[in-house]
């Protein structure tokens, strides 16, 4: 029981070491918490897509996936113009602010729809994320011998946990974001994030 306690802490702490760092998935799961926008809808979509991938990677998918180095490639370039133009409407909208993000829009059907496909996006064309949980958590679990798949469980429920907080825990931060001159530092920093990681995307690739 200790060591099966022991595993899955293991994989919970460096799966959290992985997740928590600034990315354009944590930046764009922050603002739709902040507004208060689909968030149950995205979280459990970045959670169950790690805990996907991190099955994959356990599952030892990872020296698969070596075999074809043009897909990750491709997913570099997508994701990185994906990244890029998103970083773009950011920019826009820290220019041309239309309002405090907390608007009725986040409670309309297709606010909700754009928010789910970009999560999706975010989610799955970012290389990053496969480098992540399928090469690296997958090869740390292998080390676990017979207790991989509880220290890739340790892994996914420490997804859920740090989304859960970050998605549902930045209402907390709604009161100092009542102006809209706030809103325009935080668009400027989610375009900057989102610029960045695209660039560094496409120029890897």
């Amino acid at each position: 029981m200790t060591s099966t306690l022991t595993t899955a802490a293991a994989g919970f702490g460096t799966g959290l070491s992985l997740i928590v760092a600034i990315g354009a998935q944590n930046a764009f799961v922050l603002r739709q918490g902040i507004r208060r926008d689909a968030v149950l809808a995205v979280v459990g979509i970045c959670a169950l897509s790690d805990a996907a991938l991190i099955a994959l990677g356990v599952g030892g998918i990872g020296a698969v996936v070596v075999a074809w180095p043009g897909a990750l490639t491709a997913v570099g370039w997508i994701g990185g113009a994906f990244l890029l133009g998103y970083g773009a409407l950011a920019a826009r909208r820290a220019v041309r602010p239309g309002g405090t993000g907390l608007e009725t829009e986040g409670e309309s059907a297709r606010s909700r729809r754009r928010a789910v496909l970009t999560c999706l996006a975010l989610t799955w064309l970012n290389p990053h994320v496969y480098l992540d949980t399928v090469f690296l958590l997958g090869s740390v679990a292998a080390d676990h011998g017979p207790l991989r798949w509880t220290f890739g469980l340790g892994a996914a429920l420490a997804s859920v946990c740090w989304f859960a907080a970050l998605g549902f825990g930045a209402r907390l931060l709604s009161r100092f974001l009542a102006r809209p001159a706030a809103w325009r530092v935080l668009d400027a920093l989610v375009a900057t994030t989102m610029i960045v990681l695209g660039v560094t995307l496409v120029a890897g690739s």
